[in-house]
């Protein structure tokens, strides 16, 4: 297969000076390479992975109008407003705009001086708008959270299946597809469904290595929540809870507790939710708790920490939702807070809406196919990052995530636990399957109440058997169990726990369970990323106190022109100010993400109250990158390589010829990461002149570059300076080669 043709100067001085980026992700330039060559294409991106790149940066240099096709209206207004502000010329077309805005709109439209124009749906196939945008030389139509148009999708939006006209409306115009969220039947169905014509399918990475994944008991929701915040003193975040009545509650405590928290659900009026979404983006308040309602089209990259504080409803719900934290690629946090209760109430309220919408029973049980998906994520013992790679059809090698309550130690198994959920089981059997969870726990734990005397349940041989377990885990036990389909909870108002086959079958000791609980210890190891007082952790070198400074500073800046406060800088290009202190716009516009308008714009602000605090401080200014630590021998004598064997010494032989990694996977049978491994194997043993053969060139000096900074010791340092686009096997064989050199 022939290289691909690169992309023109023009692409990079234009990211450049608009966006302030020296260098594009690899997703991204395949995806700019089919807008510019007028190929469809389907672009899989997680959040925060750049897909508005794609096809805003080719509108630029390309010439002509591309017609963006978004969902909601403040998505759109968020995207237009951030383009004009670095000089990109570009519209929208909704309800809200007067006569004269209307006007100008279109007269940018017809004079070819808008590049890019966002619309919804309903707009664009609805009205005659789309006549206007055929005669404007359309050349790019580009949707926006595309999963919207799947049946299959977490989203389904009704009017995104209109969109199959466009081919009808700009039969020349090439169709690009783009959302954060997809499995492959939901790529297939969103390729069929938009007429795709043989388009290039990119699908990224959709792990977040930078994101700590915990999925814990719901014991004490409000202290656990208020140590979530506590960990991110003074950063933002999201709290997402199942009813409007549970947000107004949680937003009423966090309030008297003295947090910067605002509400957001479908049942307050548009103007209070606009003024919550306008202070949370503004940075008037730190915390939003909202229903899934909020989200969609936030564009604030500094989120630290995102708490659902019951089960969502799928595991794309989840993967998005959490998807909203540290989109700028810092350290952040994502915690479930879960009950067995959840899967109860969430499937109560999926069969009541669709009796209600007169669903077809296929959705019905899709819906709860995906809500069982979602329970078994929440119970299961895999790591986190593994379980929602591989839901996505991806691979996950890595041994030890370090990011996830499974790895870190967060939770643990239950002491004989199928003893316990005996009990639990017998206690049911005793009361005559008659009662609720309360009861039955009360019993347990040897309560002396005046309904458990009446009944004489005092006397049954279950009570007090498990009088030292606190009434909170046993609860949470208990639907564990519920979730293990080995005890049903029966009825709506007042839900009975009754037995089933299973129930009696675990009993006999012909089945086994796994429960559950939270580490037993003083505190947990690997708790955060962060301490409180510091909102993440800082680069290496870098002054937390001037970091704060010029958070403060973008605020002032953020109010005084009336924008968000990301629009000045983003806290990735603070961060990297209060490391390497520039003095100069010349050393300024060289850190990655400042480009030229916010240079000119902001830099002699900012430039100013870097070189006063350093005066103030004593600190060194224009700090270069730090280098990594000469690296010295092992202590102990390496060991020489062991000879491979079997179908090892097979791929070696195929090796030594230049066969691809794809040739020995497809000759050996084995899987692609264990063909990965032999490679980095056959590197170390036979030191080979070159490995680009394997691992593209530009592919390999990013990986050195990164490596020179973090060493070559452990990859996911060197996993995360590569912002999650290059995967572990070729970092591997990479360091492989490097350490060969040495």
């Amino acid at each position: 297969m022939p290289a691909p043709l690169p992309l023109p100067p023009a692409l990079f001085a234009a990211v450049a000076r608009y966006w302030g980026f020296a260098t594009l992700r690899p997703l991204q330039e395949q995806a700019i390479r089919a807008v510019l060559g007028g190929r469809d294409s389907l672009v899989v991106m997680p959040t925060g992975g750049g897909k508005s790149l794609c096809f805003q940066a080719p509108a630029v240099v390309r010439g002509g109008l591309t017609v963006v096709v978004s969902p909601l209206i403040a998505l759109m207004k968020d995207q237009v407003d951030g383009l004009a502000r670095i000089g990109v010329p570009a519209s929208r077309l909704d309800s809200t705009l007067n006569a004269a805005e209307r006007t100008t709109t279109f007269e940018g439209i017809r004079n070819g001086t808008t590049r890019l124009v966002f619309t919804s749906p309903e707009r664009l196939v609805n009205t005659d708008v789309f006549r206007m945008l055929q005669n404007a030389n359309t050349h790019t139509v580009a949707i926006d959270e595309a999963h919207c148009v799947s049946h299959w999708g977490h989203d389904f939006r009704p009017e995104y299946r209109q969109l199959a006209r466009l081919r009808e409306f700009f039969p020349k115009a090439a169709v690009h597809a783009y959302t954060a969220t997809a499995t492959e039947q939901v790529r297939r169905d969103i390729a069929q469904q938009l007429n795709l014509s043989n388009p290039d399918i990119l699908v990224g990475n959709f792990d977040r290595p930078n994101l700590t994944f915990r999925v814990l008991p719901r014991l004490d929701l409000q202290s656990q929540v208020r140590e979530v915040i506590d960990r991110h003193a003074g950063d933002a975040g999201i709290v997402y809870c199942l009813r409007r009545k549970d947000v107004d509650e949680m937003t009423a405590a966090l309030k008297t507790a003295g947090y910067r928290a605002v509400p957001y659900h479908a049942g307050m009026d548009n103007a209070a939710r606009r003024e919550s979404q306008e202070a949370f983006a503004a940075e008037d308040a730190d915390i939003v708790v909202a229903t899934v309602a909020f989200g969609m089209g936030i564009d604030r990259s500094n989120v630290r920490f995102v708490i659902h504080a019951a089960m969502p409803k799928t595991i794309e719900h989840y993967q998005q939702e959490t998807g909203r934290a540290g989109r700028d690629g810092l350290p952040s946090e994502c915690v479930l807070l879960h009950s067995g209760a959840d899967f109860i109430t969430l499937k109560s309220i999926i069969e009541k809406s669709a009796e209600e919408a007169q669903a077809a029973p296929e959705y019905v049980a899709a819906s709860v196919r995906h809500l069982e998906e979602m329970g078994r994520y929440c119970r299961g013992a895999l790591c986190r990052h593994k379980a929602l790679v591989q839901h996505f059809g991806q691979t996950y090698t890595t041994p030890n995530c370090e990011a996830c309550d499974i790895c870190l130690g967060d939770t643990q198994e239950v002491p004989d636990a199928v003893t316990v959920a005996k009990k639990i089981l017998s206690c049911v059997a005793r009361v005559k399957e008659s009662f609720g969870a309360s009861h039955v726990i009360d019993v347990l734990r040897g309560a002396d109440t005046a309904s458990i005397r009446a009944r004489g349940h005092h006397e049954l041989s279950t009570h007090g058997l498990l009088k030292s377990v606190p009434k909170t885990d046993l609860r949470d036990w208990i639907y564990q169990l519920i979730g293990q389909d080995v005890l049903v909870q029966a009825g709506d108002e007042y839900p009975l726990l009754k037995l089933n086959a299973a129930s009696w079958a675990v009993m006999n000791g012909k089945q086994t369970v796994r429960l559950i609980q939270l580490a037993r210890r003083e505190k947990r190891s690997g708790t955060s990323a962060a301490t409180p007082g510091q909102p993440f952790a800082l680069p290496a070198g870098a002054d937390a106190e001037l970091f704060e400074m010029l958070r403060k500073l973008r605020r002032q800046e953020a109010s005084h022109d009336g924008v968000q406060p990301y629009v000045v800088f983003p806290d990735t290009v603070l961060a990297e100010m209060a490391r390497g202190r520039p003095t100069s716009e010349d050393a300024l516009r060289r850190i990655s993400g400042v480009g030229d308008v916010r240079l000119q714009t902001y830099g002699r602000t900012f430039l100013k109250a870097i070189i006063a605090h350093c005066l103030r401080t004593g600190l060194s200014e224009n700090v270069p990158m730090p280098k990594a630590a000469p690296r010295t021998a092992p202590a102990v004598p390496a060991l020489p390589a062991a000879k491979p064997s079997g179908k090892k010494e097979v791929a070696f032989k195929m090796f030594r010829t230049g066969a691809s990694i794809a040739e020995v996977v497809y000759k050996t049978e084995l899987a692609p990461a264990t063909v990965n491994e032999y490679l980095a194997d056959f590197v170390r043993a036979e030191k080979p002149k070159s490995i680009f053969k394997w691992v593209p060139e530009d592919v390999c000096e990013r990986v050195a570059a990164a490596a020179e900074i973090h060493g070559t010791e452990r990859l996911k340092p060197v996993f995360l300076e590569l912002n999650s686009e290059v995967n572990y096997e070729a970092i591997r064989v990479v360091i492989a080669f490097i350490t060969i050199q040495d």
